[in-house]
């Protein structure tokens, strides 16, 4: 099966296929039968019976943003406002798979914006945020997604992004550096011009919440 990804499916989010027929859930789960196989192990043994049915289960759910679109997600939750001040959206749960090895990426996003006569709703920033991470990712795309779909809804006078992940495939594999993070930001508009508008947000999402 061949995928065909254009700059609109990108901003959509939407993974089209250039097959009529693609590859059934009873080929992917023979695939993970064969991994089984390869590593040793007896996928007929009582442990690992149902194994293959579940793993393309979890696969398919952790990698459902790739058949969400903006506009479903949305639901019309734009709203005209005449404000320029800054909106925050911080510490937003953050779960995803690495595209180089399908182990978890796992940290927070903090989201920015400042308006440009246009506000939208403050849970579809999370919203967004989780259909860009229920894919294979790398994290600076992500984090550039992330920002590219909010300046592209709402055309405001800037926006920021800065992602902090943790990477099963540097603490479980490879050099094995569990702890280690990863911080990638993405600015646009304002913020990438102002310093201070910069420096703002940057103050704002590493200040403790009393609340916390």
């Amino acid at each position: 099966m061949t995928l065909s990804i254009s700059r609109e499916d990108m901003r959509t989010g939407i993974l089209k296929t250039e097959s009529e027929a693609p590859v059934s859930d009873a080929e992917m789960r023979q695939a993970v039968r064969t991994l089984l196989l390869g590593l040793g192990e007896d996928p007929d043994r009582e442990g690992l019976r149902d194994t293959p049915k579940r793993v393309v289960n979890a696969l398919k759910f952790l990698t459902s943003g790739y058949h969400q679109s903006l506009d479903e997600l949305l639901n019309g939750a734009v709203f005209h406002e005449d404000t320029n001040e800054m909106v925050l959206v911080r510490d937003i749960d953050l779960f995803s798979s690495c595209e180089h090895h399908i182990l978890p990426i796992i940290g927070r996003v903090h989201v920015a914006y400042i308006p440009n006569g246009k506000v939208i709703g403050l849970s579809k920033i999370a919203r967004i945020c989780e259909m860009y991470a229920r894919r294979l990712q790398v994290q600076e795309r992500l984090t550039a997604q992330i920002a590219d779909a909010v300046e592209g809804l709402l055309k405001p006078q800037g926006v920021a992004v800065v992602v902090e992940a943790a990477h099963m495939c540097m603490a479980m594999r490879g050099v094995q550096k569990p702890g280690s993070w990863t911080a990638s930001s993405a600015m646009r508009g304002v913020f990438a011009d102002d310093p201070k508008t910069r420096q703002e947000f940057m103050s704002l999402i590493h200040h403790a919440p009393t609340f916390h």
